[in-house]
């Protein structure tokens, strides 16, 4: 299997193949880049088609966390693991363990954490092996007690301080109250932006593959469910995806006029150039490493220390760094994504 001519491939420090016989344990890690720090990244669970599907999704997904951690101004590296598995019926306590031995024979270059298939029961067993993992124990909550070390919180509020200003940016300045928005999934992350959209005053559209997810945004939110191939041509003001990736393709695109696209989904843009045909049809995108980055900040304080005050305000930063993106992204008449992009390198670079 090529890795060096992979079409994902992005200069990638490392790329580890890891096989335990005792557990079936198939994973790959890999370490994009470490000028800031030591990569962090989700340990995904999915089951793959094959091994190049796999590889793809790695090398994907890790080269955005370096941009994420970039952008977001935390002295970390980007970094990601899949394991090669089905999360309703693969997952084992000893299967997790295995995964944290191969973390730990990382030295520290990665740090892993949860993502989709994975939650904190997983870490927890990951930590059983390893101290470079995040999200496995209690941490203590915005408003004061106790909450899991589920970032999803953060995220969520990162994302909707980020689609606030989107909407500011695109929409003129306008509240919140009667805003259009259409939320493709409606799990952790989603549901918790609905939450806070529907406290503002905004109308709701959902899809979701889970019935529960959708039950619950109708009866707690009042939302209306829409199915999974309606979201997306709904004439909303903002179309936020917010389950898996490549949901901005050649297809959805014939269909998609919101004038805002603002969501928690990692690798949106089906390929690079969704990015410009968006920004030549007028659609603001916030670009999604910088969106979402609320997570990866998350757990950066609880790896390096740090207060849920300064967890808050630097998840509040986000806003701030969407700001100089389109603001920038206007005064060169470049796309947003290329424009995160060069942000993103330049604070590499520095380093």
């Amino acid at each position: 299997m090529p890795i060096f001519a992979h079409p994902e491939f992005d200069q990638h420090e490392q790329v580890v193949f890891c096989h335990d016989q005792a557990t079936g344990l198939k994973a790959i890690v890999a370490i994009h880049d470490t000028r800031l720090g030591p990569a962090l990244g989700g340990c995904r669970v999915w089951p793959y088609a094959d091994e190049q599907q796999a590889l793809n999704d790695v090398l994907r997904l890790s080269r955005g966390m370096t941009y994420k951690s970039a952008l977001a101004g935390l002295p970390l590296g980007g970094g990601k693991a899949v394991i090669i598995a089905d999360p309703r019926k693969d997952k084992t306590p000893e299967l997790f363990q295995a995964m944290g031995a191969f973390v730990d024979r990382l030295g520290g270059r990665y740090i892993t954490a949860a993502d989709s298939g994975t939650g904190v029961t997983e870490m927890a067993q990951i930590r059983q092996r390893t101290r470079h993992v995040v999200g496995a124990g209690e941490r203590e909550a915005f408003g004061g007690g106790l909450r899991t070390g589920d970032p999803s919180p953060s995220t969520a509020l990162g994302v909707f301080i980020g689609l606030r200003e989107a909407v500011r940016q695109r929409l003129g300045g306008r509240d919140l109250n009667g805003l259009k928005v259409a939320i493709q999934g409606v799990g952790q992350v989603g549901f918790d932006l609905a939450r806070q959209l529907h406290a503002a005053g905004a109308e709701l559209w959902v899809s979701d593959i889970d019935a529960g997810n959708l039950q619950r945004a109708r009866d707690q939110l009042g939302a209306q469910v829409v199915s999974q191939d309606a979201i997306h041509g709904l004439d909303v003001d903002v179309f936020s995806p917010c389950a898996l990736g490549a949901v901005i393709n050649d297809q959805t695109l014939q269909v998609l006029r919101t004038p805002v696209i603002a969501g928690a989904a990692n690798n949106q843009l089906a390929r690079p150039g969704h990015a410009e045909e968006l920004w030549r049809r007028g659609q603001l995108h916030a670009p999604d490493y910088a969106i979402n980055a609320g997570g990866v900040i998350d757990v950066a304080y609880e790896y390096s220390g740090g207060s849920p005050e300064q967890v808050r305000l630097h998840v509040e930063g986000i806003g701030e760094t969407l700001r100089q993106i389109f603001q920038r992204a206007e005064a060169e008449g470049r796309n947003t994504t290329a424009i995160a992009d060069s942000l993103a390198l330049e604070r590499l670079n520095a380093a």
